[in-house]
């Protein structure tokens, strides 16, 4: 992969008050499409022939075929023209892939795209000779398997459209191209991005900032996302500020496999109950493309009110400050400000938020360094301490400098990115007048002052 995604847990509190209890959010930042796998491309040493004119000229009107294809396939699904849609399968690919075709093009008719569109690339084009049956098809004049990409984006939701990697087969019979298969070519290193259309019908809520996207059955956590999605967005700006679009797409997926193929093989979906995830950044231009905050379709459902509240502010914080943070940056920084956001308007205490945090302070003092990022990588009740410490960072700042302090400091040191120490105390120097040890002693007094 260009970019592998962290995971992010987010805090674990057991907050009697609030009943925020047993909650873990995370987020991935900017996951990128990973690179196709040139399976069976390997050439012995020496010279490669060069394609002869007659090579070059077929080669060129293969391209063209398949992308007038895949365009008539793209503009039958944006006019709802199933017919035309069906015209662009293989009529004799297998039974159960074109009615997951049929169940695609019905299932994607609420989305509100202002994009669809797929783009070809003829120079990453996978060698089949070891194609499994019955995707090597001998009734086909030709097999072609080049990379594609599917383009899209939401109406009101993506300012640029975002792209992700389809893993496609192409046949050639006489009457033309068809698009044959879009699993055949997983043992070749090469799948089939999913969005929530291929797992069922899609009930889409939207509101004033955004998108709730579902599906049937789950009216009532539909409703209660898209009660708190506004607020929410106003309780991140009222932080942040009104730089970002303010648009936020929310997803409630059925299943773990659905969540799974909307976050990434890797992410742990059994153990979170929401994460922020992007396609690309590009920190420079201020961007970010395809931006979602992906729900657990249990996990989310179990939260309280109050609960859910945070979780979405936290996570609409990552989406807000996601175009100007360099992916390296102090994980103690980046979760800790998200919390800060979350909780903000909860009324929690400290102590009720942090409670290992507090108990460690009574019990044996202060953490004696500040939250380092493998702790953020931890398994069991230390990733608990991990976000209750950056949490307690934050109120730090925010309580002793102010909260514009605090977002000064996140914008400096998150849009740095991966720095030395040196470079990494001269920011903290500019912005609060401390440099890591005297933060860290200045924390330890206000956890001495608060936890006590």
């Amino acid at each position: 992969m260009t970019t592998r995604a962290r995971v992010r847990a987010w805090l674990s509190a057991a907050v009697t008050a609030l009943a925020l209890a047993g909650i873990v959010v995370g987020t991935l930042p900017a996951p990128q499409a990973p690179p196709q796998a040139q399976v069976g491309q390997a050439r012995p040493m020496g010279a490669v022939p060069p394609p002869t004119e007659s090579e070059r000229t077929m080669a060129a009107e293969r391209t063209a075929a398949v992308d007038d294809l895949l365009r008539r396939r793209a503009d039958a699904l944006l006019n709802r023209d199933l017919a035309g849609f069906t015209a662009t399968l293989d009529p004799n690919a297998d039974q159960a892939f074109l009615d997951a075709q049929r169940a695609l093009f019905d299932n994607i008719a609420g989305i509100p795209l202002d994009t669809w569109s797929y783009l070809v690339n003829p120079d990453d084009t996978l060698d089949l000779t070891t194609l499994a049956a019955p995707a090597a098809d001998p009734t086909a004049t030709e097999l072609w398997a080049p990379g594609v990409e599917l383009r899209y984006a939401l109406h009101g939701i993506d300012q640029t459209p975002t792209t992700r990697p389809m893993g496609y087969l192409f046949a050639k019979r006489a009457g033309g191209w068809y698009l044959r298969s879009d699993t055949a070519l997983a043992d070749l290193g090469r799948r089939s991005w999913q969005g929530p259309w291929d797992f069922g019908p899609c009930v889409v809520t939207a509101t004033a900032n955004g998108l709730v996207i579902a599906h049937r059955g789950s009216q009532p956590m539909i409703d209660r996302l898209a009660h708190e999605l506004d607020p929410s967005v106003a309780a991140v700006s009222a932080v942040w500020g009104d730089a970002w679009p303010k648009r936020v797409a929310l997803i409630l997926p059925d299943s773990p496999v659905e969540m799974r193929a909307l976050v990434g093989p890797d992410f742990p979906v059994e153990s979170v109950v929401a994460v922020a995830i992007a396609d690309r950044v590009d920190t420079a231009k201020h961007t970010a493309t395809g931006q979602r905050v992906v729900l657990s379709p249990t996990g989310a459902r179990a939260l309280s009110a109050a609960s859910l509240r945070v979780v979405l502010r936290h996570e609409i914080t990552h989406v807000a400050a996601r175009s100007v943070t360099v992916d390296g940056s102090p994980m103690w920084l980046l979760e800790g400000f998200a919390d800060y956001v979350g909780y903000r308007e909860a009324g929690v205490t400290l102590a009720q938020g942090a409670p290992d945090l507090a108990r460690r302070v009574r019990d044996t003092g202060p953490p004696t360094a500040l939250p380092d990022d493998g702790d953020f990588r931890a398994r069991d009740r230390s990733l608990d301490l991990a976000y209750q410490q950056s949490w307690s960072i934050a109120r730090f700042v925010a309580d002793r400098y102010g909260e514009p302090r605090l977002v000064q400091l996140y914008r400096a040191l998150a849009g740095a990115g991966p720095i030395s120490a040196s470079d990494t105390d001269d920011l903290l120097r500019k912005v609060i007048g401390l440099d890591r040890a005297g933060l860290l002693k200045q924390w330890q007094s206000y956890l001495r002052a608060t936890l006590r």
